[in-house]
């Protein structure tokens, strides 16, 4: 994905659960995303509050974490390549998963 720096949009990352092979809504967890230079792994401070969406049209449904970024945003990114991690804090799991491909800003 690329945005600019001028802009405040969503970054979505697609989320699936399975729990003995049947889908599970996720949306009750609380979900929150890091923006980190590629090869660097987030710590606690470097989450940033996210929000679910859900798509509705497909079939099942699909689940999206999305955190807003830009000036008038969650988070605001300088002009540079990002690696897209997201936490999803359930009980007893918490998974912390890189999303695939990149996101850069310009």
């Amino acid at each position: 994905m690329q945005l600019s720096t001028t802009s405040t949009e969503y970054v979505r990352v697609p989320i699936s659960v399975t729990e003995a092979g049947a889908a599970v809504v996720p949306t009750s967890d609380a979900v929150s995303m890091a923006f980190m230079t590629p090869g660097a792994t987030p710590g606690a401070l470097d989450f940033k509050s996210a929000t679910w969406e859900t798509d509705t049209t497909t079939s099942p449904d699909t689940f999206y974490a999305r955190c807003l970024v830009g000036p008038a945003g969650v988070v605001t990114l300088t002009a540079a390549m990002y690696d897209v991690w997201v936490k999803v804090e359930d009980n007893p799991e918490i998974p912390v998963r890189k999303a695939s491909g990149r996101l850069y800003v310009t």
